[in-house]
């Protein structure tokens, strides 16, 4: 599947963007991330327009960037400034400029013509409230971005290649329910699961002894943005009237799933928590166990990928009823490849 243009994708976190010059390749477009001495966040092609050489490689001086090979220098605008042996500027000095949107800690960028709506961005709130405490990472994928798209939008392969960590039986056990809104193009799969076993990720985390009710509800945005928000309270626990909840334990999971190339995928992850937010051991503890719940997943989809890339054209795979998020997901994104 081709990769879908004129959409917002996350490109960095905020705590990445600052002095330096970031290289980040995101949807097979080389770009540099870097920040002005006003805070504003900048993104540039990742190429200086004399012999390409890359401007991540380069020098900043002040808000410009100076190319490092023969110093053509660059304005947050793209346009160019100055180059080397003369006065006059080649009205094409310049290198193009993306629209940069930062927001809940992300860096988002748009990738395609004219101006993103910036109001069509998701919003992940948890991720810079203060009351939630949030660990995260990212990890490169070799493999295609609808791969891990279908991975999370099926959670029931938790039982097998996560077990030990996330993963119980009841994950593969327990039917699922799929909506898909299409005027705002959003699919939601839920599972809620009663008087389950409480996976190690949650009972260490949350001190949660015995059998637990546990909820699983998604919501993917594509192309690349998906939330999972996970409660987890002894059973029989339920929420309150007016939904309050304090007795139960809630998890925000999310992932920016962001194509870097056709064939490879940087995979974005953050879990947030409400509970034991000044705890410094929970929070490694879900670093530290999250990120091998990804490289999991990361080492199937590599697998996967070079499966996919030597099998013979026209193979047919088969579906059930676990993949009626998944395969949703597909036809919206199929859709926005196919308008832009």
């Amino acid at each position: 599947m081709a990769i879908a243009r004129n959409q917002w994708y996350v490109a960095a976190y905020s705590e990445e963007v600052g002095d330096g010059l970031l290289a980040r390749t995101i949807c097979g477009e080389p770009l540099v991330f870097y920040r002005t001495g006003a805070g504003q966040a900048v993104a540039l092609a990742d190429r200086c327009v004399h012999r390409r050489f890359p401007l991540s490689e380069s020098n900043r001086d002040g808000d410009r960037i100076v190319c490092g090979y023969h110093g053509f220098t660059y304005a947050p605008d793209g346009a160019c400034v100055a180059v080397p042996g003369q006065t006059r500027i080649p009205r094409t000095a310049r290198v193009p400029a993306y629209q940069v949107v930062e927001q809940d800690s992300l860096v988002w960028v748009w990738i395609g013509d004219g101006a993103g709506d910036a109001a069509a961005i998701p919003r992940a709130p948890w991720l810079s409230s203060p009351d939630y405490t949030t660990v995260r990472g990212m990890e490169p994928l070799a493999a295609r971005y609808e791969l891990l798209v279908d991975n999370l939008l099926d959670l029931s392969h938790e039982t097998y290649l996560h077990a030990g960590y996330i993963g119980t039986p009841e994950v593969a056990q327990t039917p699922i329910t799929t909506e898909v809104d299409d005027e705002a193009g959003v699919v939601y799969v839920s599972r809620r699961m009663k008087d389950v076993e409480c996976p190690p990720f949650y009972s260490e985390s949350t001190g949660v002894e015995g059998r637990i009710d546990r909820w699983q509800d998604i919501e993917y945005h594509p192309p690349c943005f998906y939330l999972l928000h996970s409660r987890i309270a002894p059973t029989g626990v339920e929420p309150g009237p007016d939904g309050d909840d304090p007795r139960a334990f809630h998890v925000e999971v999310g992932y920016a799933i962001v194509p870097e190339t056709e064939t490879t995928t940087h995979d974005f992850w953050w879990v947030a928590r409400d509970f034991a937010l000044d705890d410094e051991r929970v929070s490694e503890f879900l670093r530290e166990n999250n990120r091998t719940v990804v490289l999991q997943d990361v080492t199937a989809l590599n697998t996967l990928e070079k499966v996919i890339a030597a099998e013979p054209e026209g193979y047919q795979e088969l579906s059930i009823n676990i993949d009626t998020g998944g395969l949703a997901a597909r036809r919206l994104l199929q859709r926005l490849t196919a308008a832009r």
